[in-house]
This record gives C-alpha cells, structure tokens and sequence, in this order.
C-alpha cells in the first residue's frame, strides 16, 4: 500500500470533527457530530430526530457525516454537496461542506467527483488549507505527482510546518525520482514531530531505494510500535513481509 493511502485515512478522517464543529457552536450540534463520528448508528437516529424536530441544515449536516461512518459515501457526497449548494451561510462554511463531500467521493473510490468538489470549494475560499491538502491526497490517488507537489507548494507557502503536507510532497518527490528533494521534506517533517508515524514510514521507503534496508526497516519497525492499529503500521508490516522476503 503506498503512503498516500495511509494519508488519505489521516488526512480524511480525523478533519470531520475539528471542521464539522466550525459550522455551528450549540452544544447540540457538536454533540450529534460527535456521536455521528463515533457511533454513526445512533448519531443517524439522532439527527434524523432533531431534524424531525427542526433542526434544519445542522441536523442534516449530522445526518450526511454519520453516513460517512455508516460507509454510505456516496450518499455522504451527494447530501453534503446538496447542503452546500442551498446554504444561505457563508462562503468558507459551504467550502468545507465541499470538502467533507470531496473526502466522502475519495472514500467511495470516485476520485474525479472528489476534485471536483474540492476545486468548487477552493473557488469559493482560494488557498484554504485543509481543501488544499485534501486535493493534494486525492491527486495522488490518480498518480499525478507533479500536480500534487504545486499545490503543496502553495499550501506550504501559508503553513510551512504543516507535518501532514511536508510528507506527502516528500511522497510526491519520490515517485518523480527527486530523492533529494523527498529527503529534504521527510527530514523537515521529522524535525517538526519525530514520531509522526507515516513520516517515519515514508523514510523508510526513500530509505529502501537508497539501498539501506537496515534503516528502513528500523523506520517501519517504529511507526509500528508508536501506532500499532494505524494504517501506516499496516504499509510498514507490509513491508517488512518484502524486505525480508527479498533477503532470503
């Protein structure tokens, strides 16, 4: 499995919460969306209650993140792509509606649907980070790297410890076979939190095509041991299971 999709979990889904609760500050908004993240069973029965009840957008838009949790993705997308297109709120709330359904298009394997939300959104607020690292991840899911890197370029211009960022452009350099640039990133990206699990798991990789399976394996064996249950720990186990076949 390659970073980018380790990323994609990440990036995508820790982001619901903290954006979520943006659009609106009541208590009981942040405490469907809450439950709607952590058990979308009952944070769907509950939306679908208090939207009975009047909730409007607030509880549709609960309704929409729980589907995500149930793995209805493209319902999530169309749903939040709805919400965004009759909001009367403002421009920077509807461009993260947009980028919850660009997220959603990703998780359903629709890649073209996500950018296109994500672009809709960066019209509406130009160079909003998050959107911008969202694009980012799912240009990579399509393998156009040297996209990628432009509009982590931007991204880093505004957030140049942007840990997240730094990663999957040292990512992105890999694959264009710019070593020394992807190293330069990963290096930065340490420094910023040396325990950063897909940091430690990238290194490994340009460490591997450096010829250095010591090392490498040193990286994965880390990112393991700091987030056994994580994805990135999956891609390290993963490869491990190779370089040790290839030793033998």
């Amino acid at each position: 499995m390659k970073l980018r999709v380790t990323l994609l979990l990440v990036v995508l889904l820790a982001p619901l919460s903290a954006r979520a609760e943006q659009i609106e500050p009541r208590q009981e908004y942040r405490s469907c969306l809450q439950m709607a993240r952590q058990k979308p069973e009952d944070g769907w029965e509950e939306a679908i209650a208090w939207q009975s009840l009047g909730g409007g957008e607030p509880a549709r838009h609960c309704a929409a993140v729980a589907l995500i949790g149930l793995g209805k993705y493209e319902e999530a997308a169309r749903r939040l792509e709805s919400l965004a297109s009759q909001s009367r709120r403002s421009e920077a709330v509807r461009a993260e509606m947009l980028a919850q359904a660009g997220q959603a298009w990703l998780l359903a394997g629709k890649p073209e649907l996500a950018l296109a939300a994500q672009d809709t959104g960066l019209q509406l607020v130009p160079g909003l980070p998050d959107l911008l690292l969202d694009k980012a991840v799912t240009l990579a899911q399509v393998n156009h790297y040297q996209e990628v890197v432009g509009v982590l370029d931007t991204l880093l211009k505004a957030q140049p410890s942007r840990v997240e960022a730094l990663t999957l452009r040292a990512s992105a350099y890999r694959y264009l076979d710019k070593l020394d640039l992807a190293k330069a990133d990963i290096a930065r990206a340490l420094v910023l939190d040396p325990v950063f699990p897909d940091a430690l798991l990238e290194r490994g990789m340009i460490r591997r095509l450096e010829d250095n399976p010591a090392g490498a394996r040193e990286d994965w064996l880390k990112a393991i041991n700091l987030a056994p249950e994580s994805a990135a720990a999956d891609t390290a186990r993963r490869n491990l299971e190779m370089l040790d076949v290839k030793v033998k």
